[in-house]
Order: C-alpha cells, then sequence, then structure tokens
C-alpha cells in the first residue's frame, strides 16, 4: 500500500515526465506518440518505476530501449524542474505498459 506521500511524488513525476516528452526537452524516437500512464515509487522515494504507453504498435520494444537509454538525461531535466519539491531526484525506471493493448485484444475477442 503506497503513502500518501509517495502518491503525491508519483503525481508530480508522472506529470514533470510528461511534460519533458511532450515538449521535446528530451527526445523520443520518430513517429511514436508517448504517454506516461503510471508512476510508482518505492518506500524510500529513491526509485521511480514509470509505465510508458507508446504508440503506433510497431516496434514498440526498440523504441522503449531507447527511451531507457536516455533515463539519465530525463532525470537531470527532471532534476532542474522539480529541484524545489524534491530532496533527492529518484532512479528512474522505464517499463512497458500494455493493458490498453490487452483490452484491445479482449474487446476484440468480446465481438
Amino acid at each position: 500500500m503506497e503513502t500518501i506521500r509517495q502518491q503525491k511524488v508519483a503525481r508530480l513525476l508522472q506529470k514533470e515526465i510528461g511534460e519533458i516528452f511532450s515538449k521535446n526537452e528530451v527526445s523520443i524516437p520518430a513517429g511514436i506518440m508517448l504517454s506516461i500512464t503510471q508512476v510508482r515509487m518505492s518506500p524510500d522515494l529513491g526509485i521511480a518505476k514509470i509505465y510508458v504507453s507508446l504508440f503506433p504498435a510497431e516496434n514498440k520494444a526498440e523504441a522503449l530501449e531507447k527511451i531507457k537509454k536516455q533515463a539519465k538525461e530525463v532525470r537531470f531535466v527532471l532534476g532542474q524542474k522539480v529541484r524545489r519539491q524534491l530532496r533527492h531526484i529518484p532512479t528512474l525506471n522505464f517499463y512497458l505498459d500494455d493493458s490498453f493493448d490487452y483490452a484491445e485484444k479482449i474487446d476484440q475477442l468480446l465481438n
């Protein structure tokens, strides 16, 4: 169960990382639309698991690897943005969120 502090920090990181990618402060693979669907914080606020949804569906694993390689750059830009709110910037771990694909697959099976 997440504490209120974990939830607040997760919401802050989700908003700020989403803005970083939407404003192209960090480059993302061309032709990919990226959405930060969820952020989960460790109890000590040292690690952030960031779940990313990518559109279109081709080469998601390859695009995720490119994003993972830029995690340090994203963390640096994030640190510049939230340096007044957080004492320590957490380590960012990116994961692929395939819940939309799963829901679409279930919908096709039902039809």
